[in-house]
């Protein structure tokens, strides 16, 4: 484990004389230019210092890092359903940004849905924050939403802070968040497109749902079968050619289908301001290893197939998908139709806001890829694409949000363990490899006690 020790600045052979609030020093520090021993000054809740490790940085607080951990970015996730007011059994702001916490998060941006009022006016935007407020422990932002008639709404959304904007293609699981037909979600980007913002899709269509096979029952095969890559790839097609029409910038969430990528690689091509995410379940599970009434593993669209696993991480690798969030989106136990593992019936949605780090890390190690890869996914990146500028990087000006990972530790999931509020997820039981073992918010370790975290607006926090 890290050793903390005090040391005063006349300690210091720092040659500049600096004094930091803390220093974190060690063998293993990941910054853009790869992992390398480093130290880190920390003044204000801000990394204003960087020098290689022996340069013996002052500080209040000094951190000497284990050899067998690295200190990483803290990860963003802009994909997550918080669920508080109005749905706070499912999850809320204390539970899930303790879960994020946990697992190397440091920085959420919530979902418009399935919170009631969901976030498609300021003053649904103002009660979300207002109760969000005092007690988050990581930094949270939020996404609007796009419904049908709030076209109006929007800029002055824009104007309140959200990161952009969320619709649905197909009905959204709860009926306060209607979905936009294609031709809506066109009037609305063109909208967008006039302010710089971003349209954030579901893109399942619903009319070839409509037509699929019912999923009737607990053989997850009648699930997937209800839920079929045509769905995704024609409202991912819809999504490209109105984005073509409009100019505006638009965000493939939860990208399922491996299918789609030949065209979202063309469009990127073509130089169309489009994004695409993944997540954890779909690049982790597979189909074929669902068992029978196992609806922890229902969300949509669907894990698929080993096959389509394969080729999304080719797309990851590739740069055709951007990065990697966890679409966090829990529900209470009754909800999930455990005692009949009725697929049907079920709510759809996998909890995973604390795990995904250790999820993709398993999975990608195995594959070769380095650690530094997988963070950039899950932090750089995202990052960037919510246009979070001192988020996601380990650097001079960027704010003091990391974690320290034991790369090689390992743990079994046990859901009575996890922070999440209702203790069901499809990782029971999981081997992983890597272990968060501090989370530091702003320079200051994050103690599950006391919320520290922040709201935040685009370009701006609170």
């Amino acid at each position: 484990m890290s050793q903390e020790t005090e040391q005063h600045a006349g300690a210091s052979s720092d040659p500049t004389g600096e004094h930091y609030d803390l220093v974190i020093r060690g063998q293993r520090v990941l910054t853009s230019a790869g992992v390398s021993p480093r130290e880190v000054g920390v003044r204000g809740g801000v990394i204003v210092a960087m020098q290689p490790l022996g340069n013996n940085l002052a500080g209040d607080e000094i951190i000497d890092l284990a050899d067998d951990e690295t200190l990483i970015p803290g990860l963003v996730d802009t994909h997550v359903h918080v669920n508080e007011p109005g749905r706070t059994e499912w999850e809320g702001f204390s539970s899930a940004t303790k879960a994020a916490a946990a697992g190397g998060v440091t920085t959420i941006v919530d979902m418009p849905l399935n919170s009631i009022p969901p976030t498609i006016d300021v003053d649904a935007l103002n009660i979300k924050r207002d109760v969000a407020r005092d007690q988050v422990h990581v930094d949270v932002g939020f996404w609007g939403g796009a419904v049908p008639g709030n076209t109006e709404s929007l800029r002055a959304l824009h104007d309140a802070g959200v990161f952009g904007f969320k619709c649905f293609l197909l009905h959204s699981g709860v009926d306060e968040f209607p979905p936009l037909d294609a031709d809506e979600m066109e009037k609305d980007m063109r909208e967008l497109a006039s302010f710089d913002s971003v349209m954030i899709v579901h893109a399942e269509d619903s009319r070839a749902i409509d037509r699929a096979p019912s999923p009737e029952g607990d053989d997850y095969g009648k699930f997937l079968a209800s839920r079929p890559r045509g769905a995704e790839n024609l409202a991912i097609a819809e999504v490209i050619e109105r984005a073509r029409w409009t100019g505006a910038r638009a965000h493939i969430l939860h990208l399922s289908s491996s299918d789609a990528l030949a065209m979202i690689r063309s469009a990127k091509h073509d130089g169309l301001k489009l994004t695409v995410e993944t997540c954890p379940h779909y690049l982790t599970l597979t189909a074929e290893e669902i068992p029978l009434g196992a609806t922890q593993f229902k969300c949509c669209p669907p894990i698929r197939e080993a096959g389509n696993r394969e080729l999304l991480w080719e797309g990851l690798e590739d740069g055709t998908i951007d990065f990697i969030v966890s679409d966090h989106s829990p529900s209470t136990l009754d909800l999930k139709d455990l005692e009949n593992g009725d697929f049907a019936v079920a709510w759809g949605g996998v909890a995973s806001l604390q795990l995904g780090l250790s999820l993709i890390w398993t999975e990608a190690r195995q594959r070769g890829l380095t650690l530094e890869t997988v963070v950039s996914w899950m932090s750089e990146r995202p990052a960037q694409f919510a246009g979070l500028t001192g988020k996601g990087r380990i650097a001079p000006g960027y704010d003091a949000d990391f974690s320290i990972f034991a790369a090689d530790d390992a743990y079994v999931v046990d859901v009575t363990k996890l922070h999440h509020k209702n203790p069901l997820t499809p990782y029971h039981g999981k081997p992983l490899a890597g272990v968060v073992r501090k989370t530091w918010l702003h320079g200051e370790v994050i103690d599950f006690q006391t919320p520290r975290g922040r709201l935040l607006r685009r370009g701006m926090t609170d």
